[in-house]
């Protein structure tokens, strides 16, 4: 040793011998940090071992050590260092003494971080003492964790990028950063299954296409690693070609990036992403489980490439994917990984016997590949079915199963009728990936430890129900909520802190204080008189009593509406909001932080309000909007003016791409104080003779776009079908044998009483088109059809709720974007609305098909005919072929010219000649049916 170490040198002390080659617990992570943040001294270090302490020599001066240990420890803990001259060796020895202090009110946050550090020295040999640590031997996993940073910052790099004013170098290192950041978050915290591969620039299953090169043709691929150009343009599109299709996933309010694949797709290894964000991991001393979308849920949510049949088996392209797999699965094994995470949500859903065979194969066909490494299947959002659960769990090269265990209430019942192999780890998905309350860590405790007795202990892994990526990002940073209300909540920083502290307690090292504090939260909640109001509770059981259906069909009142308004064929209208700019923006930022009076708030509102107003009369659009100028978010603005809301200042969770939202949070019963949107309304109406519509978002997507109410636990369905319930609104004395309550559906009622209010309001104010957006109606759908109906049935009545008492000469719109209608249509139709505009565009006109398969629809109907979500701007004759195709499957009388969605995430440069064109189309085909009449 002496001839290794130079005169003057500083010893680095480690908790828990953790140093590679003399673990004593099995875990390398805090050394494995030291090591790369010590690179270029590692050649001349050696450790030791002192009962259970690891020693680690590190020949530094003394500026390297501290920069280092800067670096290594979180910036939460204070230091005081000691340099020590010890006289006790041959040679002229510093050592250094760390004494750790904490500033944070439970030890649990710090995961693995030393507490208390010291170091005495004696009679020529070191000893260790006071020394404390966390560890990261719990078995404790994370699915996945939100990519868009706790400020956003990955948002604003890549609006940045995309317009031109940073480049490709500077988007990777603000991902590099927000990476780097989430890993040792989690390492930090004491995770032991860490996930990479989950972060992403824009989607997950966009990634997917990528690695496997499934590039669609209109792109011109080259071949090669794919770059951002070509990665950007199928999920946004570019000047000369459109974006690839972006749908739901599943029943969130995220969207993926549909594949189009066909028997012609030339599938190759295009994307190595994967691999490096794993080494980028292991480079930080951090190891992870890689996560892969999986195969099969890969192509069972493909759709068929353009051309290529409807009918075409996607599930027979299997055997030209799993090459691909294999490669990256290899060199993930020869970069060392130890586990990896194939993502399979799709098993949740209703599959035949053809599918689920194809789990099989897939598996069984990796399995060689799969020889060495630990694999684990993740399920979330809903239980798994008997026989899916009964194909996973035969899979020979399967060594773990996650399951969420908070929406999915029946999986706990399947292991124990079934059983669980022998061996094999169970992920329990027992913290709520999807929303963002504190967990009852007691309640799931109890639930952990009955699993441990079937599973066995040793084999139980603690994790989230699905991946983060659904909820917030810290609660650290919302310094405006109230107090009380936020000690009731976790976003994901802390559900990582949540996680890691019901592994411990399974493992015997509960955190009593932790513990309690949860508990008193817990109770807190509950006995909250801000939670319930009895008088709403009473307005809102009153409505069961009624269908709330208009007085008069549609037909009725689409002539009267007709004689009022006097539209013309293939009436033009707009969804609601128009762009929203820097400067208003800041108008919004300003009057919230008290920086402009509201005079200067009114005014501006006002000024832009006027400008949208003249920029359609202008287009000579027919129906016009204000625009939104005063609204940050469609469910936020309402809900911030009902009781029963609370609102974060950084709460985003990504829906698309940069696209974040910032759900509200429903914590007790709902009522609307006073008017929300009336003075905006009439104030637009007052700048125009021709219609405008009164725009409000609907109870059904202020529900499903908000974080809802646990404390009324979901209703839970049975296999009892639908068809044995009573009528729907006689439901009320049957609820509890067939649901265990009735929560979402109470606080919908709650919600559409309120809209009630505000549409007879804006109707009484002159306002006679009114607009009620249900963008997610279909989003909340369940994801097994036995469960469909009862949903729908609740969720059409909300909405009839809404509009049952206006005139037959009021007009009400609504509006859907981003799902699969067809399946749906008549639970659509019975919707009772005047006219819906609906997404289409990038959809291929999937929505026609039900049309022309025979579907009568007599109320008005505006299929988008430009997709927003895209900057690409349509020409006059792409959008005048577009109605062409909707005039060949509906009535001409009841077609109406609209884009897909609103325009608050585009620039007016994109917007006004996208409208200009939107309106010659719908111009000149008026002049093609007038000229054939």
């Amino acid at each position: 040793m002496a001839a290794l170490l130079p005169t003057y040198s500083f010893l680095a002390v480690l908790s828990t011998a953790t140093f590679s080659g003399i673990s004593s617990s099995g875990s390398s992570s805090s050394p494995q940090k030291v090591r790369a943040l010590f690179a270029g001294h590692s050649s001349a270090s050696r450790s030791l071992c002192v009962g259970h302490q690891s020693l680690l020599f590190l020949p530094l001066s003394p500026d390297d050590l501290i920069a280092s240990v800067d670096k290594f420890f979180p910036p939460n803990i204070r230091f005081r260092i000691s340099l020590l001259f010890s006289p006790f060796f041959r040679f002229n020895w510093m050592l250094i003494g760390l004494r750790v202090f904490t500033t944070m009110p439970s030890f649990a946050s710090v995961g693995p971080f030393v507490r208390c550090l010291g170091f005495g020295c004696g009679s020529g040999t070191l000893r260790a003492f006071s020394l404390r640590s966390g560890s990261r031997n719990m078995a404790s996993h994370i699915v996945g964790y939100p990519r868009m940073g706790p400020k956003r910052e990955l948002k604003f790099a890549l609006e940045s990028f995309w317009d031109g004013k940073s480049t490709a170098e500077d988007l990777q290192k603000v991902a590099a950063n927000l990476r780097s950041s989430i890993w040792k978050q989690m390492a930090d915290a004491g995770i032991k299954y860490i996930p990479s591969n989950t972060f992403s620039y824009y989607d997950q299953v966009l990634d997917t296409t990528a690695t496997l090169g499934a590039v669609p043709e209109r792109y011109s691929w080259n071949g090669g690693e794919i770059g951002f150009d070509t990665y950007f343009s199928m999920a946004r599109g570019n000047a000369s070609v459109p974006a690839m299709e972006m749908t739901k996933w599943f029943d969130t309010n995220y969207h993926f990036i549909v594949p189009e694949l066909g028997p012609n797709t030339k599938f190759s290894y295009a994307s190595h992403k994967a691999v490096s964000e794993y080494n980028e991991a292991k480079s930080l001393g951090i190891d992870t489980v890689p996560v892969l979308v999986g195969p099969v849920t890969y192509l069972l949510l493909s759709k068929p490439a353009k051309g290529v049949a409807k009918t075409f088996p996607l599930l027979s392209l299997l055997d030209h994917i799993l090459p691909i797999y294999k490669q990256v699965i290899a060199e993930l094994k020869a970069a060392g990984a130890s586990w990896i995470q194939f993502d399979e949500p799709t098993l949740v859903k209703d599959l035949d016997s053809h599918q689920l065979e194809a789990f099989a194969k897939a598996y069984t066909e990796l399995e060689s590949s799969l020889s060495g490494l630990n694999v684990v299947i993740e399920t979330y959002f809903a239980d798994v079915p008997v026989e899916a659960y009964k194909t996973i769990i035969a899979l020979n090269a399967i060594t773990g199963f996650g399951f969420d265990l908070v929406r999915g209430n029946k999986t706990l019942d399947v292991i124990k009728s079934v059983g669980f192999p022998s061996g094999k780890y169970l992920f329990a998905g027992i913290v709520d990936g999807r929303n963002i309350w504190a967990n009852d860590l007691a309640a799931s405790l109890s639930t952990l430890q009955d699993l441990g007795n079937v599973v066995g202990k040793d084999k139980l892994v603690v994790s989230t129900s699905s991946s983060l990526l659904h909820t917030a990002v810290d609660l650290v940073n919302e310094t405006k909520l109230d107090d009380e209300i936020k000690s009731w909540l976790a976003f994901a920083a802390q559900k990582v802190v949540e996680v890691n502290a019901l592994a411990k307690a399974l493992s015997g090292q509960k955190d009593e204080d932790f513990f309690s504090a949860n508990a008193a939260a817990q109770a807190s909640r509950k006995a909250s008189p801000r939670v319930t109001n009895p008088e709403v509770q009473k307005a809102a059981a009153a409505l069961k009593g009624s269908e709330h259906r208009r007085a008069t069909n549609v037909s009725v009142r689409l002539d009267a509406q007709q004689k009022k308004l006097n539209l013309p064929i293939l009436p033009t209208t707009t969804i609601g909001s128009f762009p929203q700019t820097i400067e208003l923006r800041r108008v919004r930022r300003e009057y919230k932080a008290n920086k402009i009076s509201e005079e200067e708030y009114v005014n501006a509102i006002k000024d832009e309000i006027n400008k949208v107003v003249k920029i359609q009369e202008e287009l000579d659009i027919d129906v016009l909007v204000h625009g939104e100028p005063e609204r940050n978010d469609m469910v936020e603005y309402f809900g911030e003016q009902l009781s029963g809301f609370a609102f974060t200042v950084n709460g985003w969770v990504q829906s698309y791409g940069s696209r974040c939202v910032k759900p509200p949070i429903i914590y007790g019963d709902v009522s609307r104080p006073k008017a929300m949107t009336v003075f905006w309304s009439s104030l637009a109406q007052s700048m125009t003779s021709r219609p405008m519509k009164g725009m409000l978002t609907g109870p059904v997507t202020i529900l499903n776009w908000s974080f809802v109410r646990n404390d009324q636990p979901r209703f839970v369905y049975d296999s009892i079908k639908i068809q044995s319930f009573p009528k729907f609104l006689n439901l009320e004395c049957k609820i509890s044998q067939h649901c265990k309550n009735s929560s979402r559906f109470e606080t919908c009622y709650q919600i559409a009483l309120s809209i009630k209010q505000e549409v007879e309001d804006l109707e009484a104010a002159g306002i006679n088109v009114i607009q009620i957006d249900e963008a997610a109606l279909r989003e909340g759908l369940p994801l097994r059809k036995s469960e469909e109906a009862f949903y729908l049935e609740w969720a059409v009545h909300s909405f009839r709720i809404t509009n049952c008492g206006v005139k037959d000469t009021t007009q009400i719109h609504t509006h859907m974007c981003y799902s699969n209608f067809n399946d749906i249509i008549l639970s659509i139709i019975d919707m009772d609305a005047d006219v819906i505009t609906i997404e289409n565009s990038r959809s291929d006109e999937k929505l026609l098909s039900v049309f022309r398969e025979g579907v009568k629809y007599g109320a008005g109907i505006g299929p988008g005919v430009y997709d927003i979500h895209s900057p690409r701007i349509p020409s006059t004759e792409e959008i005048a072929d577009r109605i062409r195709k909707m005039l060949a499957v509906l009535e001409t009388n009841i077609l109406w010219v609209n884009p897909d969605c609103g325009l608050k995430t585009r620039k007016y440069t994109e917007v006004k000649p996208a409208l200009t064109n939107l309106v010659a189309a719908a111009k000149q085909l008026r002049t093609e049916l007038a000229n054939t009449k």
